[in-house]
């Protein structure tokens, strides 16, 4: 079955130095016929500049609840509802413990509890970190209710560390997100 064209996917970018990544990743999302919509943490802005972001994804960038002032609406709603596919990239580990709890503190969190779209997160974190029980609970209870995981990877880490915690490779990240739009796709079907 073909793809639908003009996918919806939200990409969320959390405060972790892999956030520079996120720009080869919205652009490659672009150029395979996504209409990219990129929702930054606050944190996120201190590694990456919403506008690069915004240049690439060709749409506004949304850092706060504050930027939804320009409809009656809720943004993060609006975008809940428009979402093929959540997908975040990196993914810190207080970004999985606030979505493993429930919380909604602001628009990447809650658009994550709006949605009713697939996520999909790409991990990346300090190795300790994403050893941590604590961690490894929240993942575990994230994916028994249906997010998918891709990576992290084994490597240098930025803190000097050599372990696991790297952002898994941004071209692979992209076709995970290719796969799981076709899935739906064909759920639908």
């Amino acid at each position: 079955m073909k793809m639908k064209e003009n996918r919806s996917v939200i990409l969320g970018v959390t405060g972790s130095i892999a956030a520079y990544k996120a720009a080869e990743l919205a652009s490659l999302l672009v150029k395979q016929g996504h209409d990219v919509f990129v929702v930054m943490t606050k944190d996120a802005t201190e590694f990456i500049t919403p506008l690069t972001l915004q240049t690439l994804s060709k749409n506004p960038v949304t850092t706060s609840f504050y930027d939804e002032k320009q409809s009656w609406h809720p943004g993060h709603i609006a975008l809940a509802d428009r979402a093929d596919l959540l997908l975040i990239a990196p993914a810190t580990a207080n970004l999985i413990a606030e979505l493993a709890h429930g919380l909604g503190g602001h628009p990447l969190a809650a658009i994550a509890l709006a949605t009713r779209a697939p996520i999909l997160l790409a991990p990346a974190m300090n190795g300790k970190m994403w050893e941590h029980p604590a961690t490894k609970e929240n993942v575990a209870t994230l994916g028994a209710r249906g997010v998918e995981f891709i990576g992290p990877e084994a490597g240098m880490l930025a803190c000097g560390y050599e372990g696991i915690g790297r952002l898994w490779k941004v071209d692979e990240i992209a076709f995970r997100a290719e796969f799981l739009l076709a899935r739906q796709d064909n759920l639908i079907a």
